[in-house]
């Protein structure tokens, strides 16, 4: 498991020889929380703990670990006086002094406390001997809050897994008590956290659809699909089978969140440099180019020779998974090679989509697109910072593109182009804000005929918490989420299915053998050998991280076609029985790529065996 999916957890369980803890060590409840002495907010959290304490008594385990604030002598200190404590008794008394003895804390507060616990005019040896030990338990609690994801203070984890909700007693509470929301949304979150989640949840899809097309609600799953769901307002009506609202109207999402992960990664990521750029772009573009080639070479002519741009596609949820699933053996630089490589080929898809598998073109809707894609740049160069405006104009946008005769989904892409980016916030004077707000809200909380903050209050915390984010990086976290969990399953659901029998294949086996060639042979030959070129021609630098060998590797995975894969073909195969042999020959070269792509990466040496 990676560690982004264990990052929300205590790297280490509570061990009460050797942690500070409160209550027994039965108990249904573990509150950890990593605090410092100097934080405002250890301090005003110290009350909760106090309140929630009272209310669940003895099915409630208390432990405090050290995470003193980053360039604080004091807060080190601190922590490290507290540690002298000789007993449990001592420690917490000092524990409690020192959050609560000033409003912040200070050199008297330090001093007091080693009044208390007897550390003055100590004998030198003892002392140094004492600071030592002191310090090194202090620097054990450091490492393991950053073990375990913590990033700021306080955080608190229940039942060893982080809680990242408010500070208040009542949702203490609720979550340290297990609610049936907060139960489902920790499981929802802990899934998503998983790297494979995604590809995990795309597997089920397929399988279930695979399942009902060749179950005895086969054809009645069948025509869920093709059953018609229209908007109609007056004489006006629209309508289009349940299916291509998934294919036209749902993965327009699954576009946009391409669109956004595009933009972001050509301004600050991984593809912003030319140099950290050329080697996934190299790979991406050789990984389309060979695919298709070899598909153009074993079907150059015929009814399926539109079909070249099936094995073009890379589907990222599956691949990524792979390499997640395989843990340390692969290192995070090809995760990231992969991940590039994938977004410039999505690129390519969608040029391919728009270019070669559209309708007859209806160019008085295409002008409408046009001006409304002007009608985005005019939002975007106004600094229009609200996302429903953009929504607006992009509905009308996704209307006139499918009229005009273009693949619907590339108003998606169009969109993610103009949502706008901000320059970052100035994350010191929004918290000057914030905090200001707040003390002056928390002054009038007592007042008579006054429940909870004031409007203007909360629509100036709406304004700083707007600023945090871009409207991009808003959509891109919020829409890609629904994207991998909702989009892509149902995408699989509405067009994975397809009838296992033996006369589907027949008379399609040159059609299948173009398919898996290009996805199985091409997809690694073009993006092995494009890299390879790339840096031997000094345009590209391989990262030492990973060998050739494990490159060989991501490559094969590439060969996971899938989802777009499936879409092209949709899109390229009118016949049904087409479509079907199409659907079963990605199946199958994606399950070669699969297993042939993992065997590579398990027999390459892993980082920390290779020769530096």
């Amino acid at each position: 498991m990676s560690q982004a999916a264990i990052a929300n957890r205590l790297d280490r369980s509570v061990d009460d020889a050797v942690d500070h803890v409160l209550g027994p060590g039965r108990a249904q409840i573990t509150l950890v929380e990593y605090g410092s002495y100097a934080c405002p907010y250890c301090r005003a959290a110290n009350e909760r703990i106090a309140e929630v304490r009272d209310r669940l008594g003895k099915r409630l385990r208390y432990v405090f670990r050290h995470r003193p604030l980053t360039g604080s002598d004091l807060a080190l200190r601190a922590a490290a006086l507290v540690e002298r404590a000789q007993t449990a008794e001592q420690f917490w008394d000092a524990h409690v002094k020192l959050m609560t003895r000033s409003q912040v804390l200070t050199e008297e507060d330090l001093a007091a406390v080693a009044r208390d616990l007897g550390l003055v005019d100590l004998d030198p040896d003892r002392d140094a001997t004492e600071a030592e030990r002191a310090a090194a338990r202090v620097e054990a609690d450091i490492v393991s809050s950053h073990a375990s994801g913590v990033r700021f203070t306080p955080t608190f984890f229940i039942n060893e897994r982080r809680y990242d909700g408010a500070w208040d007693e009542s949702s203490f509470l609720d979550a340290m008590l297990g609610t049936l929301g907060h139960r489902v949304r920790a499981a929802a979150l802990d899934f998503a956290s998983w790297g494979p989640s995604a590809g995990i949840l795309l597997l089920l899809a397929t399988i279930l659809a695979i399942a009902l097309t060749n179950s005895p609600l086969g054809p009645a799953f069948e025509a869920f699909w093709h059953r018609e769901a229209a908007l109609s307002s007056g004489d006006a009506r629209f309508g289009m089978s349940i299916q291509h609202w998934v294919n036209d109207g749902l993965l327009t999402v699954f576009f946009l969140v391409v669109g956004l992960e595009i933009k972001r990664e050509f301004t600050v990521g991984h593809l912003a440099g030319r140099r950290s750029a050329a080697l996934p772009i190299a790979g991406a573009i050789g990984g389309m180019v060979v695919p298709a080639a070899l598909y153009v070479l074993v079907l150059p002519s015929g009814p399926w020779s539109h079909g070249w741009g099936v094995p073009m596609a890379t589907d990222t949820a599956f691949a990524i998974a792979i390499i997640v699933m395989m843990g340390a053996r692969v290192p995070i630089e090809l995760r990231i090679f992969l991940t590039a490589a994938a977004i410039v080929d999505d690129i390519g898809a969608i040029v391919v989509v728009a270019l070669f598998y559209s309708g007859k073109l209806q160019l008085g809707y295409l002008i409408a697109a046009l001006i409304l894609t002007g009608g985005l740049a005019a939002l975007n160069r106004a600094h229009v910072y609200r996302v429903a405006p953009y929504a607006l104009v992009g509905i009308a946008l996704w209307a006139c593109i499918y009229a005009g005769g273009l693949h619907a989904t590339l108003a998606g892409v169009l969109l993610a182009l103009f949502i706008p980016t901000r320059p970052p916030a100035d994350l010191a004077a929004l918290t000057a804000q914030a905090n200001s707000i707040m003390l002056a809200e928390a002054a009038h909380g007592g007042e008579v005929l006054r429940h909870g903050p004031s409007t203007p209050a909360l629509r100036a915390l709406d304004a700083i918490h707007d600023r945090l984010e871009s409207p991009a990086d808003r959509l891109l976290r919020h829409a890609g989420a629904r994207s991998s969990y909702l989009v892509l399953p149902l995408f699989a659901l509405a067009n994975a299915g397809v009838v296992v029998a033996p006369d589907v294949l027949a008379g399609r086996g040159t059609l299948l053998l173009a398919i898996m060639a290009g996805l199985v042979l091409g997809k690694p030959l073009g993006m092995l050998g494009a890299t390879a070129l790339a840096v031997r021609i000094g345009v590209a630098v391989k990262p030492a991280e990973y060998s050739w060998l494990q490159l060989a590797g991501a490559s094969t995975l590439a060969g996971i076609g899938f989802t777009m894969s499936l879409f092209i073909a949709g899109q390229a195969f009118a016949d049904p029985g087409d479509f079907a042999a199409a659907k079963i020959a990605v199946f199958a070269a994606s399950i070669i790529a699969a297993i042939a792509g993992s065997a590579l990466l398990w027999m390459a040496p892993g980082p920390r065996s290779r020769p530096d």
